[in-house]
């Protein structure tokens, strides 16, 4: 077995890494026409409580909207940028010396999902749904995390959230060790599979099976966390998700 291999192995375990070998094969068999995803849904405490420490104040912190240019070298399509404000989503960035260091966004309600056909919407009123956390990779040692977590904290406080929920790749290691460290309470999972048009999803959630043949079908995947414990000490902290 070789080290890459045993590594694979040993940041996602015997199904995760399974999976995401098959994924990679069929994505070169089919030049990219295949692809297959694993999801893992996690709920987070939104704490009262500040993060601290906090640093950084070179760090600047903005909410652009809809209308606000997108700098160059921003790694999202502009096509799905204006999708996620159509859809009533909103952005925090964080700048350090005039550069884009960093993003996160936030949702109220419902999502849809840009990698997949698929619609999320909460069943909670103090729910939100966090999405696409990216970091410059020069920054990901730094405080860039920490201070938009702590702005997106504040803002999610204020609106009366409790629980942010999210979705982490199971083929991400970084995300997954990050999200075993931090108390976050899974809600399910779910695989994708696509094929041209075609897609299929089995997931532990309601549908729990689905086949689309076209854009305009897709299943919706309905969280509740209005039954979930709070925990006793705060705790939050978040990893990027890129």
């Amino acid at each position: 077995m070789s080290k890459r291999l045993r590594l694979t192995l040993a940041q996602l375990g015997w199904l995760n890494t399974a999976l995401y070998l098959l994924a990679r094969g069929l994505e070169r068999a089919s030049g990219g026409r295949w692809a297959l995803y694993r999801y893992l849904f996690v709920a987070q405490h939104v704490s009262d409580a500040p993060l601290s420490p906090m640093r950084g104040a070179d760090i600047d912190i903005r909410s652009p909207g809809a209308g606000a240019p997108l700098p160059e070298d921003y790694p999202r399509p502009a096509s799905v940028v204006r999708g996620r404000y159509a859809q009533g989503a909103r952005t925090l960035t964080a700048w350090r010396a005039g550069r884009l260091a960093g993003f996160l966004w936030m949702i109220p309600r419902a999502y849809q999902e840009d990698e997949v056909r698929v619609r999320y919407r909460l069943a909670s009123a103090g729910a939100s749904w966090d999405f696409d956390v990216w970091v410059r990779p020069e920054e990901r040692l730094g405080w860039v995390f920490r201070r938009l977590w702590e702005a997106a904290r504040q803002q999610l406080r204020a609106q009366g959230v409790r629980w942010t929920c999210s979705r982490i790749s199971a083929f991400n290691p970084a995300s997954l060790r990050a999200h075993a460290h931090i108390g976050v309470v899974r809600l399910g999972h779910a695989v994708f599979l696509r094929c041209g048009r075609w897609q299929w999803m089995m997931c532990s959630l309601r549908p729990y099976v689905h086949l689309s043949r076209h854009p305009a079908s897709f299943p919706q995947l309905i969280f509740d966390t209005s039954q979930l414990q709070e925990p006793p000490c705060p705790n939050f902290r978040k990893s990027a998700k890129s």
